[in-house]
């Protein structure tokens, strides 16, 4: 009698890929919206910052909301409510004419992108997914969220070029309801344990938060939040005042690019194209090896080549190198965490747990775009803010090894 390898790509899977891509690529856009906002109202750079930090923020709050509604009403349920309330931001926002109410839409936008982002998605694709096909499948759809971040941006700035901006909030309003076609494909088996069926949602986190690895694995996560906000929303400024000139007769100027604020947008171009490929890897490697040394080597990683980059001379060549080495690292610890809490605590609250460890993510977040423009005010550059995202880098490396790597006993009490 043959056994049939159970499939990679699966309806759930494909459909899971299109609804993150959108969202993703419509979150990644703020930051081109600052200029053109700040210029019509005459308002401080910091204004809009302040917005995008609140929806980062939101988003966090949002993440471990959505996974409960999820397991309580059904996946598909949450997906529609939050793409509901992510177009409903975004309509609101194009008739905002104050800094108070852009922030305050914010809110609905961050909460929007918790129902169509990883919390929910990754959930539902975990739970269709095979054993041996879990970290890869998560990899993948995470990766759909790195290919929406390299064209978002792009296609909001050419959207800006035939609409104002308020017309292309209404156009990526649009763009969030219409990813629902994808929904049919999101019908997913619930594959778990007589104990995880028998457990309740309570009885879960009673267990997880008693649970000194959940604690670890929370901890650890806060890094990935700061360094990624951080570089997203400060890094193009910051290769623009603080890289070496490009050369006139060199390959990037061939290229057009002939300008460090240009170098900059292509940085985080760059970051997004090689993250790619970093995610699908580290879900590969995931499947073979220890998560939590995985994870404890990737932010290792990260704190060495964030180190040597600002203790070496800032030229366009280590601007790109950092850009690469960065980008394969930058969502691997994605996969790799959801995947190390599906394999400790089950699948069935996979999202509300892992949404509560995604907080601590979006504190992160939170922290390193509004701390990052803070410092820079007080110091007039980057250089001690980047010096904390690295410190805590190195906090999150250590953290992940004593996590113990081990599936629970789990209760129904």
């Amino acid at each position: 009698m043959t056994q049939t390898r159970a499939p990679l790509m699966t309806p759930v899977l494909i459909g899971g890929c299109i609804i993150i891509m959108i969202s993703f690529a419509i979150r990644a856009s703020f930051g081109v919206f600052q200029i053109p906002i700040a210029e019509e109202f005459g308002w401080l750079r910091a204004e809009f910052s302040l917005a995008i930090a609140i929806q980062n923020l939101a988003w966090g709050i949002g993440q471990p909301i959505f996974g409960a509604i999820a397991e309580k009403f059904g996946d598909r349920k949450a997906i529609i409510l939050g793409a509901l309330v992510y177009a409903a931001g975004l309509v609101l926002s194009s008739f905002a004419v104050t800094p108070g109410a852009h922030q305050l839409l914010e809110i609905l936008v961050g909460f929007g992108i918790a129902g169509t982002g990883f919390g929910v998605i990754l959930a539902v694709v975990g739970r269709a997914a095979s054993d041996e096909n879990r970290s890869l499948a998560l990899g993948i759809a995470t990766a759909a969220g790195s290919a929406g971040q390299v064209f978002g941006a792009p296609l909001a700035e050419i959207l800006l070029s035939f609409y104002s901006w308020q017309s292309v909030f209404v156009i990526f309003a649009a763009m969030v309801l219409l990813s629902l076609f994808a929904l049919p494909m999101m019908r997913s088996p619930a594959p778990a344990s007589r104990g995880e069926l028998e457990q309740s949602m309570g009885a879960a986190l009673k267990q997880a938060f008693r649970d000194p690895s959940f604690t670890l694995i929370f901890l650890g996560f806060f890094s990935c939040g700061y360094q990624l906000a951080f570089v997203t929303a400060h890094f193009p400024a910051m290769v623009t005042e603080m890289c070496g000139p490009i050369a006139p007769d060199g390959m990037l100027a061939a290229f057009g690019i002939t300008t460090t604020s240009a170098l900059g947008a292509v940085a985080i171009s760059l970051i997004g194209l090689a993250n790619i490929g970093g995610t699908i890897a580290a879900a590969w490697l995931g499947k073979r090896y220890s998560k939590k040394y995985l994870l404890a080597s990737i932010y290792m990683a990260r704190t060495v080549v964030a180190a040597a980059f600002i203790l070496s001379p800032i030229t366009p060549g280590s601007v790109l190198f950092f850009s690469l080495v960065m980008g394969s690292l930058w969502l691997a610890t994605v996969p790799l965490t959801s995947g190390l809490i599906a394999h400790i605590y089950g699948l069935r609250y996979m999202g509300t747990l892992y949404g509560i460890v995604f907080f601590s993510h979006q504190l992160g977040s939170f922290l390193g775009v509004w701390l990052g423009g803070a410092l820079y005010d007080l110091h007039g550059d980057y250089t001690l803010v980047w010096w904390v995202g690295v410190g805590v880098g190195l906090f999150s490396a250590i953290v992940h090894l004593p996590v113990r790597e081990r599936a629970l006993n789990l209760r129904a009490v």
